[in-house]
């Protein structure tokens, strides 16, 4: 072979795979900005971005389109100490899969409805069916739980069951890429391609890199325009090569396993019941992870067993995926109808995301990094607070009883002290037969439980007389009956148990609650049977009296991934609606307390991504038996609430009117999106944004913010990373209006 026809086939032997035979990449950098240690460049077929990374690691990823298909051509690290750069993959495809079922609302929210009054109308339940909890779209069952309505009676076009085949749709996604975009917003650079079609989704992929970590979020950005999509995501690389590579994760007892990829090839993804939802591809002499965001990928469920978060597929003898995934049903069939899918209602951007943490050494290293984000999936300590979990469905006191002995050891609290928990707060509702004889057993057990690092605080949840559920949070043991025959006193004595309150009325509830130094909060407001509420209680006296303090905060019912914050759409606007309803009284702000709502817990659970906690301060534990210094914590508002990627561990207001500023410390692992000043005037609320895109991961910064607080009635600060996650401050007073 001689001439132009050798010359070609050299520089085809030396041009990377797939790289020759493309023209040019069009892409529109008009939006990116440059930057010493993130820049991004055209390089004939691919677009070359590269950016400091962790420590003295630099990470290149060079991306390009085959097909339409966007691809990675390479990504490589090198050390700061070196000119020579490490690939980790190339030539490695996007695999993103998706199911839908169809999204209904349930009898556990009509019912509070229908006792309302309200007219179930196609508005009522187009509102209403989003913040689903009793749902599981996937399931075909005729009967599923007692969560899902029969054939829809009376309820505007909802449909009923059984289910149908067809409701449920899997597709993998398709791309029609012919070009891409990039854009600067701080140290971040997201690059976006369009053409993405997933399903009945369209929209775009975003691969987004952040300056000073080896950090890689790939996402599907997508909507739908159908009524009442509910869905799940699976998201992996595809393509890479069998030769030289291991996949590593650690089990649900921590212990480390491994697969060399030498078994023949799988006919479907095999699922990983990994800890700490993190998956490692050992390749080329450096590792790279996968693991989801940390909490946005979690709806609500009722536990939090680990179904199997990751997945691998070897697709053949030469190349194998892996990625992060969700399961299509519990795995316990008292919870199967609980497994309700993320919501999109119809035009909203939903992100589909997953992370990558590449990096040079072998699979220790990966996971190293990768767990730092999440400080290995435990609350961080924070000198002079107490870690406060809520809410936790243990039926401690009934299920002591079973045992025989109030000194039997309950793993679930085992599980919530090794997430980094001080004070556990275990939710009891006793039978109406065994009342005061389960309280007993929960009031000495959870004294038992109890030491100078660790308590459990006993609480009590309702479903009578104040509206919708509703707990009681104990200062020390009271006990209860939910009856009041006529001539009874409210208070009697019990020659077992000493003083007991006979409760037959909103005032007598509220009479035992004032006397004995006790709290509400409301768990699960306006989902599941507080559908509705505490709209429909704002004007009444127990709500009107500052022994309410607030309701729970928790994400997931009614998981909508176009929220910027952790429940956007139901828990936040709520927290500032009431502190509005309430400007112009003498009560104290209303708060929000971090719950679970779920039940039996074991080693091995995703207890941490599946709950927020609530940061007291209070410095040291009180004896067992006395919470009275939590429940005074909790009544003052010294506490923030978080996920636990972001911390407030001061803040305070300066000024006046309109020069008013809020001044707060946070820390954060994830990088910063933004932080934030919310107020209100009694009737609308605002918020002041900060970016924080220029910062780096893993930082500490005080933050000072300047608002108008003239002719406003209140006050909170917040801060929230690009994951999703962040941490809430509680309201304080100003102005009335």
């Amino acid at each position: 072979m001689r001439g132009a026809g050798w010359l070609a086939l050299a520089l085809l032997t030396f041009l990377p795979v797939g790289v020759a035979a493309q023209s040019a990449l069009s892409c529109d950098l008009s939006g990116y900005t440059r930057r010493a240690d993130m820049t991004a460049r055209l390089s004939g077929p691919v677009l070359a971005i590269e950016w400091a990374g962790t420590g003295n690691e630099r990470v290149s990823v060079r991306l390009g389109i085959r097909g339409g298909a966007p691809y990675i051509a390479e990504l490589a690290l090198r050390s700061g100490s070196s000119r020579e750069w490490s690939p980790v993959v190339s030539d490695v495809g996007f695999e993103f899969r998706i199911v839908e079922g169809l999204r209904r609302i349930s009898n556990q929210q009509l019912a509070p409805l229908r006792g309302l009054g309200v007219d179930l109308t196609q508005e009522v339940v187009d509102r209403y069916k989003w913040d689903v909890f009793w749902d599981a779209p996937l399931d075909l069952r005729t009967e599923v739980g007692g969560g899902n309505p029969p054939p829809a009676e009376g309820v505007a076009d909802q449909p009923g069951l059984p289910r149908s085949p067809d409701e449920v749709r899997r597709a993998t996604a398709t791309f029609a890429a012919t070009g891409c975009s990039v854009r600067s917003d701080g140290r971040w650079l997201s690059v976006t391609f369009p053409g993405l079609t997933l399903g009945s989704f369209s929209g775009e992929l975003v691969v987004s890199a952040y300056e000073g970590t080896n950090l890689i979020r790939l996402e599907a950005v997508a909507s739908t325009e159908l009524p009442s999509v509910a869905y799940k995501y699976d998201v992996g690389l595809t393509g890479l090569a069998v030769e030289g590579s291991r996949l590593h994760w650690r089990d649900i007892a921590s212990q480390a396993q491994a697969y060399s990829l030498r078994g023949p090839a799988n006919d479907d993804p095999v699922a990983l019941r990994a800890a700490n939802r993190l998956v490692v591809a050992e390749t080329n002499g450096a590792a790279i992870a996968a693991f989801p965001p940390p909490h946005t990928f979690f709806w609500a469920r009722e536990v939090e067993i680990n179904v199997g978060y990751n997945w691998y597929r070897k697709d053949s003898d030469d190349a194998f995926s892996f990625g992060i995934r969700q399961g299509e049903q519990e795995v316990v069939e008292r919870y199967l109808a609980n497994w309700s899918l993320y919501s999109a209602p119809p035009g909203t951007e939903q992100h589909m995301a997953a992370y990558l943490f590449p990096t040079l050494g072998d699979a220790d290293r990966a996971f190293q990094g990768a767990l730092a984000f999440t400080n290995s999936d435990v609350y961080r300590p924070l000198d002079g607070y107490q870690v406060m979990g809520s809410h936790y469905h243990t039926d401690m006191g009934r299920t002591l009883m079973a045992t025989g002995s109030v000194d039997s050891r309950l793993s679930d609290f085992e599980v919530l002290r090794s997430a980094g928990i001080n004070i556990a707060g275990p939710v009891d509702r006793p039978r109406e037969d065994t009342q005061l004889e389960e309280q007993h057993w929960l009031f000495r057990g959870a004294e038992r439980h109890s030491d100078e690092t660790f308590m459990v605080m006993p609480q009590m949840e309702n479903s009578n007389l104040l509206g919708g559920h509703w707990d009681l949070l104990f200062s020390h043991p009271v006990y209860y009956v939910d009856e009041r025959a006529p001539g009874t006193p409210l208070v009697t004595e019990d020659p077992e148990y000493g003083r007991v309150y006979n409760i037959g009325s909103v005032e007598d509830m509220m009479a035992m609650i004032e006397r004995e130094d006790m709290l509400i909060y409301m768990p699960h407001p306006r989902t599941k049977g507080s559908t509705g509420y505490p709209d429909a209680v704002r004007e009444t006296a127990q709500f009107l009296n500052d022994r309410y303090r607030g309701v729970g905060w928790r994400w997931g019912m009614g998981s909508d991934l176009s929220e910027v914050r952790l429940s956007d759409k139901r828990v936040i606007p709520l927290f500032d609606d009431m502190n509005n309803w309430i400007a112009g009284t003498s009560l104290r702000p209303k708060y929000l307390l971090a719950i679970t709502e779920t039940y039996f817990k074991s080693p091995g659970d995703d207890v941490y991504a599946n709950g927020p906690v609530s940061y007291l301060r209070i410095g040291d534990l009180p004896e067992p038996g006395d919470y009275a210094p939590i429940v005074e914590a909790l009544e003052r508002g010294d506490y923030f609430v978080t996920s636990g990627e972001v911390l407030v561990p001061s803040h305070r207001y300066e000024g006046s009117g309109a020069g008013m500023s809020v001044v707060a410390d946070v820390e954060w692992t994830f990088p910063l999106d933004f932080v934030e000043v919310v107020f209100g005037d009694g009737v609308r609320t605002t918020s002041r944004r900060m970016s924080a895109t220029d910062l780096l991961a893993f930082g500490r910064q005080t933050f000072t913010i300047p608002f108008d607080a003239t002719g406003q009635a209140w006050v909170r600060f917040a801060a929230w990373d690009t994951a999703g996650n962040g941490a809430m401050t509680m309201p304080i007073r100003l102005n009335a209006r």
